[in-house]
């Protein structure tokens, strides 16, 4: 019952957020214009260019990922990657984080590898992912330094929890802390079986997680990191066409809206609902885009994505469906072939 409680409060919990942050926004502006925006002023080649371009983005993470397997010794199908790539974006919209965990239980299970192995390796993909999302920050901040300042004095309360973010104790003492626990935990020679399953955990995690440092082919995954992001930029890049009042703004402007919308999507609500439309919207009216013409942007760009990811979550049910039937239909014969060779 208490599980079945935690679940649930999981579930909802992000979603009350979502969805009321995504109200309060559109409470504010005119429906009717919105509606008449998507209605009439839309060019809907761009947004289903900008669909395309968001699968392939999701086609190169699998390849990437493929890289990191390859180096744990696996050579899984391009198949049962984009399945696991694809199910956890649609799992992501269930449950914020319960996509990574998805993915790596249905690879260790497909693969017959140590789950602990797969999610280093998801670490390491999702920390160069971090990496990249604070480097393109730095440098176009630097580059629109004025339209951040900006959107942090319209919102202080995001550059207040930031700064005492950084400046907690607690971040550091934490870090600390951790560090002196692996430390003694290597160094303490037990044979206690919690303390050994630990110590074997943390090993599989890091051997999983060093595979970018390991693997052969490094120009190879940094050549996919950049192809991911480039994806990511230009589903977002090309929306901007189909609407007359964002048309006119150039690449700076785009790479603000996609920073703050990729910050935003920090925050654990599903599919990013609320937080994403709010920083996308407050970005581009720094830009002069009106309030309702923003809103139906934020709306129609975000909301492609989540439809594209629900697609390939239906997509991958069935696949995977159909891949078990097929590996069931392989082993029938095999078992066959036992029961007739123990016949007398």
């Amino acid at each position: 019952m208490k599980k079945l409680l935690r679940n649930t409060l999981k579930f909802l919990v992000p979603l009350i957020l979502g969805v009321g942050i995504f109200w309060f926004l559109y409470s504010k502006l005119d429906t009717k214009e919105i509606f008449t925006i998507l209605k009439s002023e839309i060019n809907y080649s761009w947004i289903f260019l900008s669909m395309f371009i968001g699968l392939l983005s999701h086609v190169a993470r699998a390849y990437r990922w493929r890289l990191q397997l390859r180096t744990l010794g696996q050579n899984p199908t391009m198949r049962t990657l984009t399945n696991a790539i694809f199910g956890t974006y649609a799992m992501n919209l269930l449950f914020p984080r319960l996509g990574e965990v998805w993915r790596c239980t249905y690879v260790s299970r497909r693969q017959q590898m140590s789950f602990t192995q797969v999610l280093g390796s998801v670490f390491s993909d999702r920390l160069t992912d971090t990496v990249s999302v604070i480097f393109l920050t730095v440098v176009i901040f630097f580059l629109q330094m004025p339209v951040f300042r900006e959107f942090l004095r319209k919102f202080p309360t995001i550059e207040e929890a930031a700064w005492q973010t950084v400046t907690s104790p607690w971040l550091y003492i934490g870090f600390v802390f951790v560090v002196i626990f692996i430390i003694w935990l290597f160094s303490k020679k037990t044979e206690n079986k919690y303390v050994l399953k630990i110590k074997g955990m943390v090993k599989n995690l890091w051997f999983g997680f060093n595979t970018v440092l390991k693997m052969k082919q490094k120009y190879k995954f940094f050549f996919y990191t950049i192809l991911i992001w480039l994806c990511y930029f230009l589903q977002l890049y090309v929306c901007l066409f189909a609407f007359p009042a964002t048309e006119h703004l150039g690449i700076l402007a785009a790479l603000a809206l996609f920073i703050m919308g990729s910050i935003s999507m920090g925050i654990p609500v599903q599919g990013g609902l609320g937080p994403w439309h709010l920083a996308i919207i407050a970005t581009l009216a720094l830009y002069g885009v009106g309030e309702n013409a923003a809103g139906a942007f934020a709306l129609v760009a975000h909301g492609i994505q989540m439809i594209l990811i629900m697609i390939l979550g239906i997509y991958t049910m069935f696949s995977i469906a159909l891949e078990k039937k097929n590996v069931q239909a392989e082993e029938q014969p095999q078992m066959d072939h036992k029961e007739i060779n123990v016949l007398p």
